[in-house]
C-alpha cells in the first residue's frame, strides 16, 4: 500500500509539472516551426516566423498542416483526444535510418497519439535542432513545452499518461496523421529594388524607333563627324 501511495504521488507530482508548463505551451508550439531565410545579400538567418515581405516573387503566408498541434492535426479526432491535442501538442523529431526514431513513432502510432513530425536531413535542420534542444541527438519528443530527448519507452508512457492522453488508440476510422516535413523550411528573399522605386509592376513603355536625322551639310565638316 505504501508503495502504491508513492506512485500515486509521483504521477501527481508529474502532471503537476506538466500542467505548469502548460501557460507557455502556445510560445512553444509557435516555435517548433523553424524557418531558414537567406536574404538577397546572401546572409542566412533562422527564425520561426515567416518573412512578410515577398518571397522569390510570391506572398509567403503560414500553413496550418506545419504548425504543431494546429488546425491540422486535431482535426478528426474526437472530442476529449482533441482538447488534449491542443493543450499538450506533441512533435516527434526524426532522421532517416534512425531504429530509435522507428520504435518512437511506432509507440504513438500504436497508442492513438495524433503527432506532427519533423524530419532532420540537412545541416540546416540540425543547427536548427540544436537551438531547439541544446544536442543533435534522435529521436527527439516534445509534450507541450516537455522535451524528452532520446527514445524511452517507460518516460514517453510516463509523460504521455501525465498530460492525459488515453493509454489505448480512441482514433476514429479514417484519421490520418499529417505528412511528416523538414524542420527548416527555407525562404529566400528577394534583392530590394532601387531606392525611389515602388514593388508595383509598371507598365511597359514603348518607344519609337529611332529615325536618321538628316543634317544639312556644314562646310567646317565635310566628313560628316557627329558628336
Amino acid at each position: 500500500m505504501k508503495s502504491r501511495a508513492l506512485c500515486f504521488s509521483a504521477s501527481r507530482a508529474l502532471l503537476a509539472l506538466v500542467l505548469a508548463a502548460g501557460a507557455v505551451t502556445a510560445l512553444q508550439a509557435q516555435a517548433q516551426q523553424v524557418y531558414r531565410i537567406v536574404g538577397p545579400d546572401g546572409k542566412v538567418t533562422f527564425s520561426d516566423r515567416l518573412p512578410s515581405v515577398p518571397v522569390n516573387g510570391a506572398k509567403v503566408s503560414e500553413d496550418s498542416a506545419d504548425t504543431p498541434g494546429g488546425a491540422a492535426v486535431a482535426a478528426g479526432l474526437p472530442f476529449e483526444l482533441r482538447q488534449v491535442a491542443l493543450k499538450y501538442p506533441v512533435v516527434l523529431y526524426t532522421g532517416d535510418n534512425c531504429a530509435p526514431c522507428g520504435a518512437g513513432r511506432s509507440l504513438l502510432t500504436s497508442r492513438g497519439v495524433p503527432f506532427s513530425e519533423k524530419t532532420v536531413r540537412t545541416a540546416a535542420d540540425t543547427e536548427a535542432l540544436q537551438r531547439l534542444s541544446g544536442e543533435a541527438s534522435l529521436p527527439f519528443l516534445t509534450i507541450g513545452s516537455q522535451q524528452l530527448k532520446g527514445f524511452s519507452d517507460a518516460e514517453w508512457t510516463q509523460f504521455l499518461n501525465a498530460a492525459g492522453y488515453p493509454k489505448s488508440s480512441t482514433l476514429l476510422s479514417g484519421y490520418r496523421m499529417p505528412a511528416p516535413v523538414p524542420l527548416v523550411t527555407a525562404a529566400t528573399l528577394p534583392a530590394a529594388p532601387p531606392s525611389g522605386e515602388g514593388n508595383a509592376p509598371k507598365a511597359a513603355v514603348k518607344t519609337p524607333a529611332a529615325r536618321p536625322v538628316q543634317t544639312p551639310a556644314d562646310s567646317s565638316n565635310p566628313a560628316g563627324i557627329k558628336f
